[in-house]
C-alpha cells in the first residue's frame, strides 16, 4: 500500500478518538501526540526497536513482570513467545535473527529482552538519523571541517549511507510534486490526461459505475493526483463521492495500471 503505515494510524487513531468521545461525551484531544514513525535499518537497528518496544509495557508498569509481558495480550513479545496467535503478526520474520529452529529461536529472542530491562528508556532510539549514527556531535565537528550543518533526520533510524540514501528518495519525490504542480498539473489537468489515454469521457470516468474502463481510468487518475500531486486521499473522495477507503484501493489498482502501461 503506497499510503503506509502512516495513513492507516492516522485513520485508526481518529476513528477511536470520534468512537470514544462520542461514547464518554467528551471533546477535544484524545491522544497526547500524533503518531509518529520511524524509517528503520534492517539488523542492528530492527532488533533493537523490537526489543525496545516490546518492554514499553514493563517501563509503563502495566506487566509487574517479564513473565507477565510474556503473556501480556496487548504486546507483539507475547505472540512472539507463542502464547497469543495473530495471523497478522509476522513472528517468524523477527525469530529467525535468533535461530533457525523455533524453540532456540525463542529462547535466544528471550534472553535478549530479558538484557535490555536494566537499559531503561532509550532516546536514542527515536530517529535521529546521521548525528548519532555517526558517533554524536563531537564526531561531527571533526568531520565537518568548517561547515556548520549536517543533513540529519529524526525519523530515520540508520547508518550514515542509509539515511543519506532515504533522505535522497524523500527529496526526489517532493520535488517531482513541486515540479508538477510549476507546470500547471492540478486534479482537472489530469482528468484530462486520464480522459486522453482512455479515450472517455470526464463525467464517465468521475461518476458511478462499475463498468471495465471506467474502474482502469477511475484508478489511473486516483494514484496520480495522490501520489504525483500529493492531494489528501479524502480530497479525492471528496470529488469522485466515494469514500476515502476506496480511493485506497484505487490508488494500489492505479499504480499497477501506470506500470502494466508504462504511463508516466
Amino acid at each position: 500500500m503506497r499510503s503506509g503505515i502512516a495513513t492507516l494510524m492516522k485513520r485508526l487513531l481518529t476513528g477511536y478518538a470520534i468512537y470514544y468521545n462520542r461514547r464518554h461525551n467528551r471533546h477535544g484531544q484524545l491522544f497526547q501526540n500524533r503518531y509518529k514513525s520511524i524509517i528503520c535499518q534492517e539488523d542492528a537497528y530492527l532488533l533493537e526497536l523490537v526489543r525496545y518496544i516490546h518492554l514499553n509495557p514493563l517501563r509503563g508498569k502495566i506487566a509487574v513482570d517479564l513473565e507477565a509481558l510474556n503473556r501480556y495480550p496487548y504486546c507483539g513479545h507475547s505472540a512472539l513467545m507463542g502464547n497469543q496467535k495473530r495471523k497478522w503478526q509476522d513472528t517468524e520474520y523477527v525469530l529467525r535473527y535468533f535461530g533457525k529452529r523455533l524453540g532456540a529461536a525463542r529462547k535466544q529472542y528471550l534472553s535478549y529482552v530479558e538484557d535490555g530491562v536494566s537499559r531503561g528508556r532509550r532516546p536514542e532510539l527515536v530517529g535521529g538519523g546521521l548525528i548519532r549514527s555517526l558517533g554524536g556531535w563531537d564526531e561531527i565537528k571533526k568531520r565537518l571541517k568548517g561547515q556548520d550543518r549536517i543533513k540529519s533526520d529524526q525519523r530515520i533510524l540508520g547508518e550514515s549511507d542509509f539515511v543519506i540514501d532515504v533522505l535522497s528518495e524523500s527529496e526526489e519525490q517532493f520535488s517531482r510534486k513541486y515540479k508538477l504542480k510549476r507546470l500547471g498539473y492540478t486534479f482537472e489537468k489530469v482528468t484530462e490526461k486520464v480522459c486522453e489515454i482512455f479515450k472517455l469521457e470526464k463525467e464517465y470516468i468521475t461518476g458511478r459505475g462499475k463498468q471495465r474502463d471506467r474502474v482502469h481510468a477511475r484508478d489511473l487518475l486516483c494514484y496520480w493526483v495522490v501520489v504525483d500531486l500529493g492531494i489528501p486521499m479524502v480530497d479525492v473522495a471528496r470529488r469522485l463521492d466515494i469514500t476515502p477507503a476506496a480511493v485506497s484501493i484505487s490508488v494500489q489498482r492505479g499504480e499497477k495500471t501506470a506500470k502494466d502501461y508504462k504511463l508516466e
